[in-house]
């Protein structure tokens, strides 16, 4: 099948890709030792830093699927960024400052001086598992839709996303990421700006009929208000986005290292604010984009093809935008709409792949293998392990084509596991009385509890198994409240002294200017 672009649209695309991978291979001289490669040296402005961490926090799978949920539902999700203020100050007033104060580039290495090796060795190993899982998913879901809009095969497809990104991760490090990031940051707010734009001037009667439209369907309801733990409420997805951004700004190596790479302090708190008030505006310009497409499709309802009216009646509504930029934007929008999503894509594996070669070296290889090792050994640990990443990261991709039920269950299992990881952090942070033993018991009641509410839904209910009947939303959040609850319970039953809260091995240690 023949690419249903224009030739001015592959262009866009062309010089995007090639301009992006060129800009993140520049940054080779600044990513030749390990400080330079892992932080960048710590000499970035905080506004680099933030759009670098609001390019992380964005997927192309937000990029494709807010559009799709604001089509087929309404608002309701947006909830889920209004939870970022609060996560931001909370993020800059204690998160910030304990990460930079300790100067390790691990984000785990606190929980082995607090709890212990298996304390660190289980968040380190629930992270890589998340990001090898979120690698090849957003490459796969990405594949999909470009597909449909470049015709290409989507083995191609993937092969060519894992292949660019991770070159120039490989070369220019966390400054290429971090550049490279911010670039694409730029140009994903352009393409939702211009869609915000285009698409209610495209409707006939303008954005006044498409506001008509929307309001009498209730498009922009946020949800109902009332005390329902069972129906997605703006409580409920307000409650999820409070521990879900918690655990991505608090725990999320991903960007732990991005506060390191900040020249201060003060930048890496300016980094916080921005990606997360820049966040909450772009959210809602991909949610108005997929209103907009609901009034644009309502109004003309013979411009979509009847595969997507089946689509869209079963409550699916992901391909309609992916449909609209090809067929309806006027030649060279679709290329840009196009580079956007890839970009978004782009951003987020490639910190993926610095971040799990920063643990590969700092947590696997000087942890158990070589205490001592040295810089050029170390730089090739970070050049081999970044590749291995990509390949592995590509590889899952490629598998989902084909065992994509047997991945998904994978990825459940690993956000099961995942679960524990906010819950012993907040432990060791709030509970002076908890050992690492009680720690550990109250990890494991967790994972157990997260693993109940997750699988039994699945599975007929017993008289010894109930099954979990509240909203999904909620299961991130009453188990990381009863980690936290089984830890403090213990430790006031049993008793206990809060271990020195001092690393005991400073290999993963570097300095970070204030």
């Amino acid at each position: 099948m023949g690419s249903r672009l224009s030739f001015l649209d592959l262009a866009v695309l062309a010089v995007y890709m090639v301009g992006v991978v060129a800009y993140g291979c520049y940054f080779l001289k600044r990513s030749r030792d390990t400080d330079g490669f892992v932080k960048a040296g710590g000499s970035l402005p905080g506004w680099l830093v933030g759009l670098s961490i609001f390019g992380t926090y964005v997927s192309s799978i937000s990029f494709l699927a807010l559009p799709g949920k604001a089509f087929s539902g309404n608002w309701n999700p947006f909830v889920f960024s209004l939870a970022l203020p609060l996560a931001a100050w909370v993020s800059a007033r204690y998160f910030v400052p304990f990460y930079r104060s300790r100067g390790e580039i691990s984000a785990y290495q606190h929980l082995e001086a607090r709890f212990g090796l298996w304390a660190r060795t289980y968040a380190m190993v629930c992270y890589l598992l998340t990001q090898m899982a979120r690698m090849g998913s957003i490459m796969y879901l990405l594949a999909l839709p470009l597909h449909q809009l470049l015709g290409w095969d989507i083995r191609l497809i993937i092969l060519i996303t894992g292949g660019l990104v991770t070159l120039y991760t490989l070369v220019g490090g966390i400054a290429g990421v971090i550049y490279t990031d911010a670039v694409q940051s730029i140009i994903l707010i352009a393409g939702a700006l211009t869609c915000v734009i285009v698409i209610p001037f495209a409707i006939p009667g303008g954005p006044s009929r498409m506001f008509h439209i929307a309001m009498s369907h209730h498009k922009f309801s946020l949800g109902g208000f009332g005390p329902s733990f069972v129906e997605s409420t703006f409580w409920v997805v307000l409650f999820y986005g409070l521990v879900m951004n918690f655990q991505n700004f608090g725990i999320d190596q991903s960007y732990v290292q991005r506060y390191l790479a900040a020249k201060s302090e003060r930048a890496a708190n300016r980094s916080v604010w921005l990606s997360a008030l820049l966040y909450i505006p772009v959210s809602a310009f991909f949610f108005f984009i997929g209103t907009s497409l609901f009034s644009y499709y309502t109004a003309q309802p013979d411009l979509l093809p009847a595969a997507l009216r089946a689509e869209v009646s079963a409550g699916k509504g992901d391909g309609v935008f992916p449909y609209f930029i090809v067929n309806a934007l006027p030649a060279g929008l679709p290329g840009l709409l196009i580079a956007a999503i890839f970009a978004a894509a782009m951003s987020t594996i490639s910190s993926s792949l610095n971040c799990s070669a920063t643990l590969t070296l700092f947590d696997i290889y000087i942890r158990f293998i070589r205490k001592e090792a040295g810089e050029r050994e170390s730089m090739w640990v970070l050049y081999l392990s970044t590749l291995v990443w990509g390949v592995v990261g590509t590889g899952v991709a490629l598998a989902m084509i084909h065992i994509k039920s047997a991945l998904d269950t994978w990825w459940t299992l690993s956000g099961i596991f995942g679960g524990g990881m906010l819950g012993l952090f907040l432990m060791g942070r709030l509970g002076r009385r908890v050992t690492s033993g009680i720690a550990l018991v109250a990890v494991v009641g967790g994972v157990i509890a997260i693993s109940w509410m997750t699988l039994s839904p699945l599975a007929p209910g017993s008289a010894f198994l109930p099954q979990y009947r509240l909203n999904v939303f909620l299961i991130p959040v009453f188990g990381t409240l009863a980690i936290m609850m089984l830890g403090f319970l213990l430790a006031a039953a049993i008793g206990g002294r809060r271990k020195i809260d001092k690393p005991r091995t400073n290999t993963s240690r570097v300095k970070c200017r204030s």
